[in-house]
């Protein structure tokens, strides 16, 4: 689910008159039935709210006076949400004759007595604001409005503006719309929220509101995605220089290709373009890659297993995001750990629909083939997921089945989108090209008839190169280094880049050049340390025919030392 709460303005929006008919009552009841939230957000003061619309019990919260005061219906507990009128602005007002009703913290009159409420703020100096709605006029602490009071709102029920449908009218609707992630100006709005908005309803007020309702208890908006591109995210641009997104929370995404393919570089910038725009995310990290992710809590490391509960609790600020490190749990482990994960994850997102994406690499061991979820798991939790992997057909088929976008990167890209389509029991698509440059990728939609080259943006954050992990830590034997000389008779294995610069010095040069000439310490660094550009490097000194074994040596030492510090 996408759009989990509704955010709406009462007067000229759910109200006509001031009063609101049946048929859009049952419209509100119904939304409510289905386990969303509702929001009222309004300019008008409590107690004349309370008056006009007995049925508040309807809203979870309702933010009242324009953002000035929070109002739960359920416990009629009022929280104000800014300093309460200054008294010598209102003995001025009332000396100057304007009518006009204070409530906690707002001041509203009606045009165009606005004149002299100017007038007087700017002789008081005082460090208010006066906002208009259709004739209204409205005074509040400056930096108090709809917006503000809304985010208040969606703090207090642990969700994100990105789960929300904000639906107005007026002027002082546009702060608050643009908040949410779907803004919709109902047909009777002012040209300009019109204007701004993402969606107009065809009918106007009420009639607007149940037919937004309708619509997002049928297909919950789906419908919309290819024309609502505010809060699409970038994969990257196609040769004809058209730019390649994905639909947030729609569907799941798969970034497959070989070990230093580049797959990790092209999900990395998705991930970061993710965090810019706000998504809370749960990155499960198996090895280390993530655990320096700015912005993102960091659970478990090399000497502590990240615990579920913590993981859930963190979960519940909707501006933090989450890394859970795996090494603290054996290999043999994280499978089962992510199994009892899962089905909690599933209840969070029912109540919250976060987090907005779950990123899960090395998905291949994580969610094997021989996985079977449980039937109520799949709709939700299968969505919204992001999926890295060297071995896409050793992924649980109910997983791919949720897959709608394929990125797949390197040697065999064509072959990694004809085994998905296969799994998947679709149509094969036309591949538009088969030899992709560095940084190319083949991008696949489902449903689709052809691939799109895509030249994917990396993020501008360099992902660390996890200097505890490859440099002090220690890889599982398949992983690591063996010098084993051209005979065979060694059997010296490097777990770790410091290591590995330990045994380099102690080998002799026969080994150390058998293995040189072969170009396997490139291999090693890109293929199990997933390091490129430290392979590449390594790679020219490897090609270098003339160099002796000692300098060699030296200068891949001096290569891993300025890229590692930790194998210094």
């Amino acid at each position: 689910m996408r759009y989990f709460a509704l955010a709406t303005d009462y007067d000229g929006t759910l109200a006509i008159h001031g009063q609101v008919d049946v048929p859009t009552l049952n419209a509100l009841q119904r939304y409510r039935q289905s386990g969303r939230r509702l929001i009222m957000v309004t300019g008008r003061e409590l107690p004349d709210l309370k008056n006009v619309f007995p049925e508040l019990e309807l809203f979870d919260l309702v933010v009242a006076e324009n953002g000035a005061l929070l109002y739960n219906p359920a416990t009629r507990e009022e929280r104000s949400l800014s300093e309460p009128p200054p008294e010598p602005f209102l003995e001025r007002l009332r000396a100057s004759a304007v009518p006009f009703s204070v409530g906690r913290a707002i001041i509203a009159t009606r045009e165009p007595h606005h004149t002299v409420v100017l007038e007087v703020v700017k002789e008081l100096g005082l460090e208010l604001q006066v906002i208009f709605n259709k004739g209204a006029v409205m005074v509040l602490p400056s930096g108090v409005n709809k917006c503000t009071g809304l985010t208040v709102a969606l703090n207090e029920l642990s969700l994100s503006a990105h789960n929300v449908v904000g639906v107005g009218d007026a002027e002082n609707d546009h702060a608050f719309l643009a908040g949410c992630e779907l803004a919709v100006a109902v047909e009777n709005a002012l040209p300009m929220l019109k204007e701004r908005a993402d969606l107009v309803t065809k009918g106007a007020r009420g009639a607007g509101v149940i037919e937004l309702i309708d619509q997002i208890l049928e297909d919950d908006l789906e419908r919309y995605d290819t024309t609502l591109t505010r809060h699409r995210i970038l994969i990257g641009q196609g040769e004809d220089r058209r730019d390649f997104f994905l639909t947030p929370q729609r569907g799941s995404v798969l970034f497959a290709g070989p070990s230093g393919s580049g797959k990790s570089t092209a999900a990395t910038g998705v991930f970061e373009r993710v965090a810019q725009q706000g998504y809370q995310f749960l990155l499960i990290d198996p090895e280390g890659d993530y655990e320096t992710f700015p912005g993102a809590l960091c659970l478990g490391s090399t000497d502590r297993a990240p615990n579920p509960s913590e993981v859930l609790k963190s979960l519940e600020n909707p501006h933090q995001s989450i890394v859970v490190n795996l090494l603290g749990i054996p290999l043999e482990d994280r499978p089962l750990f992510f199994a009892g994960l899962l089905p909690r994850l599933q209840e969070m997102r029912t109540h919250t629909a976060r987090p907005h994406w779950l990123i899960v690499d090395e998905a291949h061991h994580l969610l094997p083939a021989n996985w079977e979820p449980a039937a109520a798991m799949l709709p939700q939790t299968l969505r919204g997921m992001m999926l890295i992997t060297v071995h896409p057909d050793h992924v649980a088929p109910a997983v791919l089945d949720a897959v709608t976008t394929v990125v797949a990167v390197g040697r065999g890209a064509e072959k990694t989108i004809r085994g998905f389509v296969e799994i998947a029991g679709i149509e094969s698509p036309d591949v538009t090209k088969s030899n992709l440059e560095a940084g190319e990728a083949l991008v696949f939609y489902r449903g689709q008839q052809t691939t799109h080259v895509v030249k994917t943006k990396p993020g501008h954050i360099d992902r660390k190169r996890h200097l505890r992990k490859y440099a002090e830590g220690a890889l599982p034997p398949d992983r690591s280094f063996y010098f084993r000389g051209p005979d065979g008779k060694l059997n010296l294995r490097a777990q770790n880049l410091l290591l590995f610069a330990q045994l380099a010095d102690g080998v002799d040069d026969q080994t150390w050049e058998h293995h040189l000439r072969r170009g396997e310490y490139s291999q090693w660094f890109r293929e199990m340390i997933k390091d490129p550009s430290l392979a590449d490097e390594v790679q020219s000194v490897e090609r270098d025919g003339t160099i002796s074994a000692a300098e060699s040596r030296k200068q891949i030492r001096s290569i891993i030392e300025r890229r590692y510090t930790a194998a210094a």
